[in-house]
């Protein structure tokens, strides 16, 4: 199997680089990102490009993957619908409409987030484009797959980026287990969301939409 995956920097996107490097049966990992993750193993390639809003200059690159996982997200703290939408909204589906064209047999699974917004009309601004996003990524014309974690744990050294999210989980860290077992159907794991992306990508499922309790499941 070859992946294609987007965010690989990130929390979550570490989680699920790790779970595909570990897999046997994942032959190539293609981490596409604007800086070098600075990581090396004989199945990581990595394809810098600057532009997440227009993929036709790497187009054919992308061509003969499995599988995409969309990890790459920001958070809407201070930032205007427009420009949220167009970094969440717009480079997804620019993703995603490129690969869909290339390979429509993949599976692309999208990392959104527990409360986004499917009828597209809430009062919570990052939940309506993200529930909007979802909607139409499930209209393309490939296997495509939503994932809405809620609390993530990271796991096997992983340290989240933010600087607000890391300095939280310093104080979390040590209740995380007694979390897990009050809630256990919003908290979720950077590596139990690795390993249910390839759960879903090798099966499939009638199920197009994975809450944390759903991904804690696979």
């Amino acid at each position: 199997m070859k992946v294609i995956l987007f965010g690989a920097t990130g929390m979550i996107g570490q989680g699920v680089l790790k779970a595909c490097l570990a897999d046997d049966g994942v032959a190539e990992i293609l981490a596409i990102g604007r800086t070098p993750l600075g990581e090396s193993h004989a199945k990581l390639k990595e394809l810098m490009h600057n532009d997440f809003s227009d993929f036709s200059s790497i187009e054919p690159r992308l061509s003969g993957y499995d599988a995409c996982y969309f990890c790459l997200g920001v958070s809407s703290a201070g930032m205007s619908e427009e420009k949220y939408r167009q970094i969440t909204y717009g480079f997804a589906m620019a993703a995603a409409q490129a690969l869909s064209k290339l390979n429509p047999n993949m599976t692309f699974i999208y990392i959104s987030g527990m409360g986004a917004d499917s009828t597209e009309k809430g009062s919570v601004m990052w939940a309506r484009v993200r529930g909007k996003l979802e909607n139409d990524l499930l209209k393309l014309p490939f296997k495509a797959y939503v994932f809405r974690p809620g609390g993530v744990e990271p796991m096997d050294g992983i340290q989240p980026k933010n600087k607000w999210l890391k300095a939280l989980l310093k104080v979390m860290g040590p209740f995380i287990p007694l979390l897990k077992r009050l809630f256990p159907d919003y908290i979720t794991s950077t590596r139990q969301i690795g390993k249910g992306m390839l759960e879903v990508t090798r099966h499939g499922s009638d199920q197009k939409i994975f809450e944390c309790k759903d991904i804690n499941g696979l």
